[in-house]
């Protein structure tokens, strides 16, 4: 599963939140114009170093502009990221914008915080039901920085606003996934979000699906107006967003992009207090496309290999991890075996689902046109292959998450196959059975998009990508881009082997990388229990935030500001 579905956790849709038995991370109320109590604490801290922050603003007024675009104000996760972001780049010497989002857009990302209704959208009710409280809440925020904000009705005509919804309207339904306004995509845009808000792989049999992917469109054309005459008629130098994608985000990246304008998106990491930065696009393509140079040759020993394979199996409980969600999985294999059927004495290869709704975007690389296309196109596979079974895990985040599923994936596998070849067995995803137990016992795995073949690969355990997984290319997996290159490598099962010593080095390797280098720390922000928010900023003043006072803070700074890379020197500190 992505970030997005688990932290939207998304963050994933992107909290940072103990999915289960936890405190859910919330944005204000529907429709309530909210306090900022649980928000930081800026207003003090600029009043214990007002004298420092006076002097910096100064200086700062002909700094490198930079935008930080958090458009959805009620956002809690982005707004409390991009708040620290703009007083931290403000101590460096920029001069910071913020942006705001003015109850402009009839749909958002920020519709995960009220029931799925499109009667809401359709009758463009969402200001009436969510923006007021969503708008103020930034607003109030924003304002103890005393820095600028720009919100987008400023940039947005009525007549362009009456052409957006005029063009939203007439475009045929078909033909808006792949529409593209000025070069932009808006369509792909509206589709993700359109499926985020549904929570569904699919819109097919959605109610109201044409109506809301309409309000979804209009939404993405306002919000890329509002950016193409944004950056037409300011200095922006420098943009800085969280996520990259969906709407209104993956508009602010497509103008940034089209304008030439070095971006760079956020997300929250899976580890406590660390969180993932990408320069120019959404860290779901980045983690892709990242040079293997950026972590073949780091410096590796004994105790990176420790600090790796300690993570790995906290992992198991997520004792270290924002999200997890089992706090008692069963691990015992003869006990998972046995609920299932299992016959230990055959070969079992496994499967493990992503969240189906999750970051629905377009890779070049999938061998399939979709994960559902390739889960039944797998099981069709397998019931000729009467030697193997294929044991499927359905992601647990399908009920567990932010934002459970409203298109479960086993009964799309049910609508093709009500019932299951005989060797083909499912760990539902409400089952506290062990991921990683079930796996353990498995010849090989198949994966699409999740990030568990970066563990499992880790292990020994043989992985085959069918799809956009950021294992595939590392010279540690099997990676199929077509139908016939996978169903070839799958004629190659059983494998009876595990990874050989130089591919699991090296998958441990990326390991390392992935979760202690790419996930930047900042040991200051903390998990907010009991809050309205999903955490907090732990500091006494300005002056904690200063250069030097945090690395993971200056690498991600000199990031945003000299386009270094985003990577945490983890190695040097490994003990």
């Amino acid at each position: 599963m992505h970030l997005t579905g688990v932290l939207n956790a998304a963050v994933k849709p992107l909290l940072p939140l103990r999915v289960r038995r936890g405190v859910r991370a919330r944005s204000a109320p529907a429709g309530e114009v909210s306090g900022i109590d649980d928000f930081p604490d800026w207003a003090g801290w600029i009043e214990r170093d007002r004298r420092l922050w006076k002097a910096v603003r100064k200086q700062a007024g002909n700094g490198p502009a930079v935008l930080l675009g958090t458009s959805m104000g009620g956002f809690s996760p982005a707004t409390i990221v991009e708040s620290l972001l703009g007083v931290c780049l403000t101590l460096r010497g920029a001069s910071v914008r913020f942006l705001l989002c003015d109850k402009l857009l009839p749909a958002c990302l920020q519709t995960h915080d009220m029931p799925p209704d499109p009667g809401v959208l359709a009758r463009y009710e969402l200001a009436n039901v969510l923006c007021d409280g969503c708008y103020s809440r930034g607003s109030e925020l924003y304002a103890t920085h005393g820095l600028p904000v720009w919100r987008y009705g400023e940039f947005v005509s009525q007549d362009e606003r009456s052409a957006a919804r005029r063009l939203a309207s007439s475009i045929p339904y078909e033909d808006i996934p792949t529409y593209r306004w000025r070069g932009l995509a808006v369509g792909e845009h509206a589709l993700a979000g359109s499926l985020r808000f549904y929570a569904r792989g699919l819109l097919a049999g959605a109610a109201g699906a044409e109506t809301t992917l309409r309000r979804f469109l209009e939404a993405s054309l306002l919000a890329s107006t509002a950016m193409v005459n944004l950056l037409d008629r300011e200095r922006v130098e420098r943009a800085c967003f969280h996520h990259g994608i969906y709407v209104p985000q993956g508009l602010i990246a497509e103008a940034c992009r089209q304008a030439a304008v070095p971006m760079v998106t956020w997300n929250v990491a899976y580890r406590k207090g660390s969180f993932l930065f990408s320069h120019d696009d959404t860290y779901h393509h980045t983690m892709l496309t990242e040079p293997l140079a950026a972590w073949e040759d780091m410096d590796w020993g004994p105790a990176q290999e420790k600090q790796i394979m300690d993570y790995l199996a906290s992992r198991q409980t997520g004792t270290r991890d924002w999200i997890w969600f089992h706090e008692n999985p069963i691990e015992d294999v003869g006990h998972i075996a046995r609920e299932l059927g299992l016959d230990l004495d055959k070969p079992v290869v496994g499967l493990l689902t992503n969240v189906f709704w999750d970051a629905q975007l377009h890779y070049r690389a999938n061998a399939f046109k979709d994960m559902l296309d390739w889960v039944l196109e797998t099981i069709r596979y397998f019931a000729r292959r009467p030697d193997l079974q294929l044991l499927i895990r359905i992601h647990p985040a399908e009920v567990r998450g932010t934002i459970p599923s409203r298109q479960p994936l086993l009964s799309e596998i049910r609508k093709l196959f009500p019932e299951l070849p005989p060797n083909v067995f499912v760990i539902p995803p409400e089952s506290n059975s062990s991921t990683y137990a079930a796996m353990e016992i498995c010849d090989a795995v198949l994966i699409y998009g999740t990030k568990t073949g970066v563990e499992l690969s880790s292990r020994g355990i043989p992985v085959i990508v069918a799809g956009e997984a950021w294992v595939r290319g590392k010279g540690i997996t099997r990676d199929a881009s077509s139908p016939e290159e996978y169903f070839r490598i799958l004629d190659g099962l059983p494998l009876g082997y595990r990874l050989d010593e130089a591919t699991v080095r090296r998958a441990r390797m990326y390991a390392y990388h992935f979760f202690f280098r790419r996930m930047i720390p900042l040991p200051f922000v903390r998990h907010a229990e009991g809050k309205s928010v999903p955490f907090t900023i732990e500091i006494d003043g300005l002056r904690d935030l200063l250069p030097g006072e945090h690395e993971g803070l200056d690498v991600i700074c000199d990031g945003i500001l000299n386009g270094s890379a985003f990577v945490f020197p983890a190695e040097r500190f490994a003990a």
